[in-house]
C-alpha cells in the first residue's frame, strides 16, 4: 500500500513537470515582447537599417503631423531661400479640422521660422503657408511630396496635404522609417525638430513656441530627431531617434489611443531593447 502511495506521489509530481515548463515558456514569451498598445510600431537600427522590433509594421494608417518631416524635406529640396519672408493668409486657415493656430492671418514670418515651428510645434498654418509659397502652389507641393515618397520607396504611402490634418495622408510604420532616415540627413531638420523652444515675432506680438515632444527634454534619450502627430483618425503618433547603448535607434509609433500613449510605448520599447540586448 505504501509503495502504491509513493508511486502516486511520483507520478503526480512527474505530471507537473510539463505544466511548469509550459508556464515558464509562456512567461518567457510574454517577457520577450514589449508592452506596446499602439496600432503599429517599429524600431530600427538607424545606422544599419536592421529591424529590431515590429508590430503591424506594414499596416496602412493615417499619420497626422508626422507628414511634416516630408513637408520639410520638400521645402529644403526646393532650394528656395529660408530668409525670404512669407505671410499667413486666409488660404492657410484649416477648414477641415478647424485646428487651433497661434498665427493670425496677416502674420509675416521668415520661411525658416515657419519651418522651425512646423517641425517643433506642428504649427499647421506655417506648413500650409510654406506649401502655398512653392512653384506650382500647394498642388505642386503635394505632387513633390508624393514624388519624394516614391523616390524613397515608400510604397504604402500617399499624401494629399502638407500638414497631416487629412486622414488621407497615409503610410506604414515601415515606410516612415524610410522617411525618417532620409530626414535625419538634413541638419536643419534635426536642429529645428529637436529644439526646445522658439520665440516668434509676428502677428499680434511675440509668441513662445515649445516642442510638442516631452522626450526632447529628457537628457537620457539624447533625441536626434522627432516628430509628434495627432488627429482623431490617426490617434497619437511619434517618430523619434534616440540612443540605445550608444547607438542611434529609430522608433515609429502609430495609432496610440491614450494622450501620452505614443510616448509610453516608445519608452517601453526602448527599455525592452535595452534589456533584450543585455540578455
Amino acid at each position: 500500500m505504501l509503495k502504491l502511495h509513493l508511486l502516486f506521489i511520483v507520478f503526480f509530481f512527474a505530471s507537473l513537470v510539463p505544466l511548469v515548463a509550459h508556464a515558464k515558456r509562456v512567461a518567457h514569451k510574454a517577457a520577450s515582447k514589449p508592452a506596446i498598445q499602439a496600432r503599429a510600431a517599429i524600431a530600427v537600427d538607424l545606422t544599419s537599417g536592421r529591424t529590431l522590433y515590429a508590430k503591424n509594421a506594414d499596416a496602412r494608417l493615417p499619420v497626422a503631423s508626422l507628414t511634416k518631416l516630408l513637408t520639410a524635406m520638400v521645402v529644403l529640396d526646393s532650394k528656395r531661400s529660408l530668409l525670404k519672408p512669407a505671410r499667413i493668409t486666409d488660404a492657410d486657415v484649416d477648414r477641415l479640422k478647424y485646428s487651433r493656430s497661434r498665427l493670425p492671418v496677416g502674420s509675416l514670418l521668415l520661411r525658416r521660422t515657419m519651418l522651425h515651428i512646423a517641425l517643433m510645434s506642428s504649427e499647421n498654418r506655417a506648413a500650409f503657408a510654406l506649401s502655398r509659397d512653392y512653384p506650382g502652389g500647394r498642388a505642386g507641393f503635394v505632387r513633390a511630396m508624393n514624388r519624394t515618397a516614391k523616390r524613397l520607396h515608400m510604397n504604402r504611402s500617399h499624401f494629399v496635404d502638407p500638414t497631416g490634418l487629412s486622414p488621407h495622408n497615409v503610410s506604414s510604420a515601415r515606410d516612415l522609417t524610410k522617411l525618417a532616415r532620409a530626414a535625419y540627413r538634413y541638419p536643419v531638420i534635426r536642429d529645428y525638430a529637436t529644439s526646445h523652444h522658439k520665440l516668434v515675432l509676428g502677428g499680434d506680438g511675440p509668441l513662445m513656441y515649445r516642442n510638442t515632444d516631452p522626450l526632447v527634454y529628457d537628457a537620457a534619450w539624447r533625441v536626434g530627431l522627432q516628430k509628434t502627430g495627432f488627429t482623431n483618425e490617426a490617434g497619437h503618433c511619434l517618430i523619434v531617434v534616440a540612443q540605445v547603448h550608444g547607438k542611434p535607434t529609430l522608433f515609429v509609433i502609430l495609432g496610440a489611443l491614450a494622450a501620452h500613449g505614443h510616448v509610453q510605448d516608445a519608452a517601453n520599447l526602448r527599455s525592452w531593447l535595452i534589456g533584450h540586448s543585455k540578455r
